[in-house]
């Protein structure tokens, strides 16, 4: 069935100052659902299981069900977004969304939660994989990159709030009331996107194919070189990112004692880094390039990686040293996610509804892979988060910025 209404195209430039701030604040919101999902219930753990009477590693695994159930959930948004335009797919994942928080405030056993885990993931990726098409349907490449530096400001107050605001809920309402919570934000996001998230994807620019033909759209993306090349570069970002939340915990709390109460801090506080690693890309963009920018980032990355594993192996600097370099790197992925975002969105116009679903599968993949990687090596010290982290990051270096200069492929458009 084809969508017959014409659509007007919208431009940023036809967009009041009081509609491009709620347009912001909407797809800030739809970039924060996975921070918020996965980073809320965290100090829930103990009392999750518990009260479900399952081993805290079910509970554990929630999360891994998470990343996957995102991973593959966003592909089916991509087609969609293309065919029927942003909006409706937008709003089927929101509801979905909503459904299964309360899903997983009503679970009674541990295979339950994992299950709506999984469906709360599907749902979730609608605004992720939405977020970024909407930004390249609107924005050239260096103002694209521009947006989602100013979209990762207020996706990283998630990772500040989410753990604090999980804590004081589970004082006051339990785990459950954690999930309600987030099923309300699932709420308020989908009426706002509902009344104020303009379609920015016109009748004309759609592709009228069936959805098994532009399904075969993902194949052509895997052999485009340009496109792969961030891809994987996304990818290890993430698994920087990925493979210190699964680590930190240890490292602060077991190794170095730090209070689950004081936990947060610092957790937020190596959000804040990234917060201002990504508002600092926005003043860089006004002198340098994207590919410029993360030329730098990538090797900073790569090396305050491999200087905190090797803090960790030998004990020099001690703690304050290898808490500086972590939050080094971490500063380094808010000036990697828009700018590799933004380069590997740029040739794709008609279809970067699924360039942006395949982007957000791979870098999800991967980043679930490098956390799950920190716990099967796990040896009693951080070595093993500090050496995923760096070979994350030395990978992404080889991806987005050794094989730039290697070899210069032309773009092949989808």
């Amino acid at each position: 069935m084809e969508m017959t209404t014409t659509v007007p195209e919208t431009r940023p430039e036809d967009l009041s100052g009081r509609q491009l701030a709620l347009m912001v604040m909407i797809l800030g919101a739809l970039t924060a659902f996975s921070a918020m999902s996965i980073d809320m219930y965290l100090p829930a753990f103990p009392q999750i299981a518990r009260d479900l009477g399952i081993p805290l590693s079910t509970v554990q695994l929630s999360i891994s069900a998470f990343l996957f159930g995102s991973a593959g959930g966003q592909l089916f948004y991509g087609p969609m977004s293309d065919r029927w335009g942003r909006r409706p797919p937008l709003l089927i994942g929101l509801t979905l969304y909503v459904a299964s928080a309360i899903g997983c405030a009503c679970v009674r056993t541990g295979e339950g939660l994992l299950f709506w885990r999984v469906v709360m993931a599907v749902g979730g990726g609608a605004g992720m994989v939405i977020s970024r098409a909407v930004v390249r349907d609107l924005y050239d490449t260096a103002e694209a990159a521009k947006m989602f530096s100013l979209l990762m400001l207020l996706m990283g107050v998630a990772p500040i709030l989410a753990p604090i605001a999980g804590g004081q809920l589970l004082l006051v309402t339990g785990w459950r009331g954690i999930f309600g919570f987030l099923g309300a934000f699932g709420v308020a996001t989908l009426v706002a996107a509902a009344l104020y998230l303009p379609e920015s994807l016109p009748s004309e620019r759609r592709i009228r194919r069936n959805i098994t033909k532009m399904a075969a759209i993902y194949g052509h993306l895997l052999l485009n070189r340009h496109y792969l090349r961030y891809s994987i570069a996304l990818g290890c970002v993430a698994g920087v990112n990925f493979s210190y939340i699964a680590g930190v915990p240890f490292f602060l709390i077991e190794l170095h004692g730090i209070s689950p109460q004081h936990f947060g801090l610092f957790f937020g506080a190596n959000a804040c880094g990234l917060i201002g690693g990504s508002q600092l890309n926005r003043r860089l963009l006004r002198r340098y390039s994207p590919q410029q920018i993360l030329n730098v980032a990538f090797a900073t990355s790569a090396t305050a990686g491999l200087l905190f594993a090797a803090a960790l192996i030998t004990g020099v600097g001690g703690f304050y040293l290898q808490v500086a370099l972590l939050f080094v790197g971490l500063c380094m992925t808010g000036l990697l996610y828009p700018n590799v975002t933004a380069l590997a969105l740029a040739p794709f116009d008609k279809s970067a509804g699924s360039a942006s679903a395949l982007l957000g599968t791979i870098q999800y993949t991967l980043g679930a892979t490098a956390g799950a990687l920190v716990g099967v090596l796990h040896n009693g010290t951080a070595v093993p988060m500090a050496a995923t982290m760096a070979g994350c990051g030395v990978l992404g270096w080889c991806a987005a910025v050794v094989m730039n200069r290697i070899r210069r492929v032309d773009i092949g458009l989808v």
